[in-house]
């Protein structure tokens, strides 16, 4: 673990600490990984660092420190485990963690404090994805799939190209044929709960006739409900969280209590993480 030649990998030590750490967090943070030798988390934790590393594209870099080779570190540190990572940003300590974290909670930590830079070819490969239809993306990633079928990532990208042109049922089996690491990762989690509000619509009627309801009769709840649906995975997801608003604080225990249940669903299908903070003290307001 100390040989590395990716990009934006170092071995820290305590004769480089101040310079390649402490002064050069002041423009790039250092996220630092301390392991031991003897140490089996800290092999599986290593090369999920290293991929995330390689995705950020030097948004961040990441050090790794032996312990056993640097106890006066660790010490400065109060690095009790092993391992145990700690963001070196502006010259502080900003966030740390101990323990091996899955690939989908290490995603949860940067995102916090670094935004991944984009490769330099990037735009131009964003500019092709945009240009394809979704018949084209899903054959693309098939193909690719059947040229690196370990790279399991894939099947994710596959699975939310599936969603996206409509195929739900054929997302939702490579969903669950997703391997661990991937099945609980933000995008992932994200889809099943599309996957799974979708379901409701199979047989409902259209936006326009659940309206109709609704201004005949405004405690017509499962219109409310099918029209939040609709609007939640449309283009109006905060008409969408209106509507169960509206259910919870009316008639909260209408069919089981569905409107929480709806609501919880869709903070875990939005990724505006504004608008879901913003609902979730509305539901909690109107429940507590």
């Amino acid at each position: 673990m100390t040989e590395t030649t990716l990009d934006n990998v170092f071995e820290v030590t305590e004769q480089n600490f101040e310079t390649d750490v402490i002064n050069a967090s002041r423009t790039t943070p250092v996220l630092i990984d301390f392991w031991a030798t003897w140490c089996g988390p800290c092999k599986a934790l290593s090369p999920l660092l290293d991929q995330l590393a390689a995705e950020y594209n030097g948004a961040f870099r990441l050090g790794k420190a032996d312990v056993d080779k640097n106890q006066n570190l660790a010490g400065m540190f109060g690095i009790r485990s092993v391992p145990t990572v700690m963001l070196v940003k502006d010259g502080e300590i900003a966030d740390g963690f101990a323990g091996a974290l899955p690939l989908a909670q290490l995603r949860e930590f940067l995102a916090k404090h670094v935004q991944p830079n984009a490769a330099p070819d990037t735009a131009a490969q964003a500019a092709e994805v945009l240009a394809e239809t979704p018949e084209e993306t899903i054959n693309r990633l098939q193909q690719a799939i059947a040229a690196e079928p370990e790279r399991s990532e894939l099947k994710l990208d596959l699975a939310l190209a599936l969603a996206q042109a409509g195929q739900s049922e054929a997302a939702a089996t490579e969903l669950e044929a997703l391997p661990a690491n991937l099945a609980t990762e933000a995008r992932a989690v994200r889809l099943r709960s599309q996957l799974d509000l979708a379901k409701s619509l199979q047989a409902a009627p259209p936006q326009a006739e659940l309206e109709k309801r609704i201004a005949d009769n405004a405690q017509d709840w499962a219109a409310h409900d099918l029209l939040g649906v609709r609007l939640l995975l449309g283009d109006n997801p905060a008409a969408g969280l209106n509507e169960f608003m509206t259910i919870l604080e009316h008639a909260p225990n209408w069919n089981d209590g569905a409107a929480k249940k709806r609501l919880l669903a869709a903070f875990n299908t939005l990724g505006d993480a504004e608008l879901v903070g913003r609902y979730r003290r509305k539901m909690a307001e109107v429940l507590f």
